[in-house]
Protein backbone atom coordinates (compact mmCIF):
# COMPACT_ATOMS: atom_id res chain seq x y z
CA UNK A 1 0.00 0.00 0.00
CA UNK A 2 1.33 3.49 -0.88
CA UNK A 3 1.99 5.90 1.93
CA UNK A 4 -0.13 9.09 2.00
CA UNK A 5 2.34 11.83 0.92
CA UNK A 6 0.43 14.49 2.85
CA UNK A 7 1.20 12.74 6.13
CA UNK A 8 4.88 12.20 5.43
CA UNK A 9 5.76 15.56 3.88
CA UNK A 10 6.50 18.54 6.17
CA UNK A 11 3.72 21.17 5.89
CA UNK A 12 5.98 23.86 4.42
CA UNK A 13 6.59 21.60 1.42
CA UNK A 14 2.98 20.89 0.48
CA UNK A 15 0.93 23.78 1.82
CA UNK A 16 1.30 27.54 1.65
CA UNK A 17 -0.91 30.09 3.35
CA UNK A 18 -1.39 33.70 2.36
CA UNK A 19 -0.94 34.77 5.99
CA UNK A 20 2.47 33.08 6.20
CA UNK A 21 3.52 34.31 2.74
CA UNK A 22 2.78 37.91 3.72
CA UNK A 23 5.38 37.58 6.49
CA UNK A 24 8.18 36.44 4.14
CA UNK A 25 11.07 38.70 3.26
CA UNK A 26 11.72 39.44 -0.40
CA UNK A 27 15.40 38.62 -1.08
CA UNK A 28 17.60 41.46 -2.38
CA UNK A 29 17.35 41.70 -6.17
CA UNK A 30 13.97 39.88 -6.28
CA UNK A 31 10.47 41.27 -6.63
CA UNK A 32 8.72 38.31 -4.98
CA UNK A 33 9.27 36.09 -1.96
CA UNK A 34 10.00 32.41 -2.66
CA UNK A 35 7.52 30.12 -0.89
CA UNK A 36 8.61 26.64 -1.98
CA UNK A 37 9.74 24.56 -4.91
CA UNK A 38 9.67 21.03 -6.22
CA UNK A 39 11.51 19.84 -9.33
CA UNK A 40 11.21 22.61 -11.91
CA UNK A 41 8.34 24.31 -10.04
CA UNK A 42 8.94 27.43 -7.97
CA UNK A 43 6.11 29.15 -6.09
CA UNK A 44 6.47 32.79 -5.04
CA UNK A 45 4.30 35.37 -3.32
CA UNK A 46 4.11 38.66 -5.23
CA UNK A 47 2.48 41.84 -3.92
CA UNK A 48 3.91 44.90 -5.69
CA UNK A 49 3.23 48.34 -4.29
CA UNK A 50 1.96 50.94 -6.76
CA UNK A 51 4.09 49.83 -9.76
CA UNK A 52 4.84 46.38 -11.18
CA UNK A 53 8.49 46.48 -12.25
CA UNK A 54 8.79 42.94 -13.56
CA UNK A 55 10.41 42.01 -16.85
CA UNK A 56 9.76 38.96 -19.08
CA UNK A 57 10.80 35.68 -17.47
CA UNK A 58 12.79 32.80 -18.91
CA UNK A 59 10.28 30.12 -17.87
CA UNK A 60 6.53 29.62 -18.25
CA UNK A 61 4.47 30.94 -15.36
CA UNK A 62 1.02 30.95 -13.85
CA UNK A 63 -0.48 33.65 -11.67
CA UNK A 64 -3.24 32.75 -9.24
CA UNK A 65 -4.70 36.02 -8.03
CA UNK A 66 -5.13 35.98 -4.26
CA UNK A 67 -6.58 39.43 -3.63
CA UNK A 68 -7.31 42.69 -5.37
CA UNK A 69 -8.08 43.62 -8.94
CA UNK A 70 -6.70 45.68 -11.80
CA UNK A 71 -5.60 45.24 -15.38
CA UNK A 72 -3.15 42.71 -16.76
CA UNK A 73 -1.06 43.57 -19.81
CA UNK A 74 0.02 40.56 -21.82
CA UNK A 75 1.81 41.52 -25.01
CA UNK A 76 -0.55 43.89 -26.83
CA UNK A 77 -3.61 42.80 -24.83
CA UNK A 78 -5.00 44.43 -21.71
CA UNK A 79 -7.55 42.51 -19.63
CA UNK A 80 -9.15 43.11 -16.23
CA UNK A 81 -8.32 40.64 -13.45
CA UNK A 82 -9.64 39.99 -9.95
CA UNK A 83 -9.19 37.60 -7.04
CA UNK A 84 -9.61 33.98 -8.08
CA UNK A 85 -8.39 34.47 -11.66
CA UNK A 86 -5.69 32.28 -13.19
CA UNK A 87 -3.35 33.88 -15.74
CA UNK A 88 -0.80 32.08 -17.95
CA UNK A 89 2.30 33.72 -19.39
CA UNK A 90 4.68 31.82 -21.67
CA UNK A 91 8.41 32.28 -21.23
CA UNK A 92 9.71 35.53 -22.71
CA UNK A 93 6.32 37.25 -23.03
CA UNK A 94 6.06 40.91 -22.01
CA UNK A 95 3.52 41.27 -19.20
CA UNK A 96 2.71 43.31 -16.10
CA UNK A 97 -0.04 44.33 -13.71
CA UNK A 98 -1.33 47.92 -13.89
CA UNK A 99 -4.01 49.99 -12.15
CA UNK A 100 -4.15 47.40 -9.36
CA UNK A 101 -5.71 47.91 -5.96
CA UNK A 102 -3.59 48.39 -2.83
CA UNK A 103 -4.49 44.89 -1.58
CA UNK A 104 -3.30 43.15 -4.77
CA UNK A 105 -1.39 39.91 -4.20
CA UNK A 106 -0.79 36.82 -6.31
CA UNK A 107 0.88 33.43 -6.23
CA UNK A 108 3.44 33.13 -9.03
CA UNK A 109 4.21 29.60 -10.20
CA UNK A 110 7.24 29.14 -12.47
CA UNK A 111 7.71 25.74 -14.07
CA UNK A 112 9.38 23.87 -16.89
CA UNK A 113 12.65 24.44 -18.70
CA UNK A 114 14.37 27.72 -19.52
CA UNK A 115 12.74 29.05 -22.69
CA UNK A 116 9.39 27.48 -21.79
CA UNK A 117 7.62 24.35 -22.86
CA UNK A 118 6.50 23.74 -26.42
CA UNK A 119 2.83 24.06 -27.28
CA UNK A 120 0.70 21.05 -26.47
CA UNK A 121 -2.84 20.17 -27.36
CA UNK A 122 -5.53 21.56 -25.10
CA UNK A 123 -8.33 19.32 -23.83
Amino acid sequence: MQQDQRKSTPPQEWRASVAAARQLTVPPGNLAAPVFGHGSMLVEYYAPKEIDHQQPHTRDELYVIIAGSGDFIHGEQRQPFSAGDLLFVPAGAVHRFVNFTADFATWVIFYGPEGGESDTQTP
